[in-house]
């Protein structure tokens, strides 16, 4: 493609927002320039007053594909990201069949990939009882890490790991550099709920998932990052308590980052309970109360939490439960590739924060965990040119059957956003635009 220019009042830069004009040349950021500086001749794209965001790097993305694709295939999830201003994402091990643990599997998910993706897509490797042989192989063969559960994660395919199969694996991942990212829920603090307790109530499925498992699970994982001086990533925390022992850990020099997401910062408990269809709603680590939700944003400005990713797990609706209302049965995941930015966005200029706090959360620290950070998550020359035009102040909202992924159940349908993505480019081609994808499978295999 000939070199362009892109050009806005509001660009977010590494360094703060300000007017600047960004020369693409070979699908690159070739250069930073004053917002004037547009050569005679050149493709001039002028987003005036909407902001120039770098492209989202979404970290925490179950695709399901091969296997489970009816879930959630690769095509439906790749439009959905792009249509979310996402332009890379790093797809999780568990859920696809087989589950991403071995060499071969990561082969037969890369065949599932390749060619069919409109954005970005990286693979984390999967830490199962039994396979730290397995670990040096695949990252040899490209995963950006790996991802275990310490509880059982719902699947056969993706066992869960004791302390024991843990130590076993630490040693390597140490060795490897690459950060283990870790479902911190402690199996013996989950309670089983009472024979007697509504299984349609959401205070019956809050109340299985308690704080101290997550609190529990969390002290084990930085403790054994400090003895084995191995990366750990805790994924989608949901319980504020557990951040002093993050803090704590960190002020000793573990090296423990952690998450969480858009449903976490947006919903509460008490909602939930008087909304129809609340199982959309149901995840693992369960959304929790106002008062939680309020200090886990305090985590974000304080910088106790490190970043934003969704944990976007469709399911088909009859699996969501959505007919009967049982929490129990239901299966756990929220769906949030297409509406993440404009759900963290709603809620942090709600709360005063600025926009390119959320483009760190969503876009500079996922890239630095991912280890692609010398390519991806902010606007800088030598970067791919993956942007994303966006209108702040424009509200929408949300139906669940006009989103991109698979299944139209949604946790926000019905829900009034603040912020539209109007393009994403990806290497500096426009792969959606006014609600619509523009060109398709531009997307590469990391």
């Amino acid at each position: 493609m000939p070199p362009f220019v892109i050009r806005s009042d509001c660009v977010v830069l590494p360094d703060g927002v300000r007017p600047a004009a960004l020369h693409i040349r070979d699908g690159l950021v070739h250069a930073v320039r004053p917002h004037g500086d547009v050569p005679a001749g050149v493709e001039l794209l002028d987003a005036g007053p909407l902001v120039v965001l770098p492209g989202l790097v979404d970290s925490h993305v179950h695709i399901n594909d091969p296997g489970r694709a009816e879930w959630e295939g690769i095509d439906t999830a790749t439009r959905a990201a792009a249509a979310g201003g996402v332009t890379t994402l790093i797809d999780m091990p568990l859920n696809s069949i087989p589950s991403t643990t071995t060499v071969a599997a990561l082969v037969a998910k890369h065949d599932a990939i390749r060619g069919r993706c409109h954005v970005d897509v990286g693979c984390w490797g999967g830490v199962v009882p039994g396979n730290e042989g397995d670990l040096e192989p695949l990252a040899r063969a490209g995963v950006r890490g790996f991802k275990c559960f310490l509880c059982p994660s719902g699947v056969d395919e993706f066992a869960h790991v004791s302390e024991g199969d843990l130590r076993k694996a630490m040693p390597v991942l140490g060795r490897l550099g690459l950060p283990l990212l870790a479902h911190a829920e402690d199996p013996g603090s989950l309670q089983a709920p009472d024979a007697a307790a509504d299984p349609r109530r959401y205070a019956t499925w809050l109340l299985s998932r308690p704080a101290a498992s997550e609190q529990r699970a969390i002290d084990l994982l930085i403790r054994l990052a400090a003895e084995f001086d191995a990366r750990v990533h805790i994924v989608h925390l949901s319980a504020a308590p557990a951040l002093e022992a993050l803090r704590a850990g960190r002020r000793r020099g573990v090296p423990v980052t952690v998450e969480t997401c858009p449903h976490y910062l947006t919903f509460d408990s008490e909602t939930i309970a008087e909304v129809p269809e609340a199982t959309r709603f149901k995840c693992a680590p369960p959304i929790r109360t106002a008062a939680n939700r309020e200090r886990l944003w305090r985590g974000l400005a304080d910088g106790d939490i490190d970043l934003v990713a969704t944990d976007h797990s469709p399911a088909p609706a009859a699996l969501k439960g959505l007919a009967d209302g049982d929490f129990l049965t239901a299966w756990g995941g929220i769906a949030s590739l297409q509406v993440g930015l404009p759900a963290v966005w709603t809620e942090a200029a709600r709360r005063g924060v600025p926009l390119e706090r959320v483009a760190a959360w969503m876009s500079t620290a996922p890239a630095r965990l991912a280890g692609l950070k010398r390519s991806k998550g902010e606007i800088a020359e030598g970067h791919d040119a993956d942007l994303v035009i966006f209108d702040p102040d424009s509200t929408w909202t949300v139906a669940a059957n006009t989103l991109f992924h698979r299944h139209p159940v949604s946790a926000y349908d019905g829900r009034t956003l603040r912020g539209r993505v109007m393009k994403t480019l990806l290497r500096g081609e426009v792969i959606f635009a006014d609600g619509e994808m523009v060109d398709l499978r531009r997307g590469r295999l990391l």
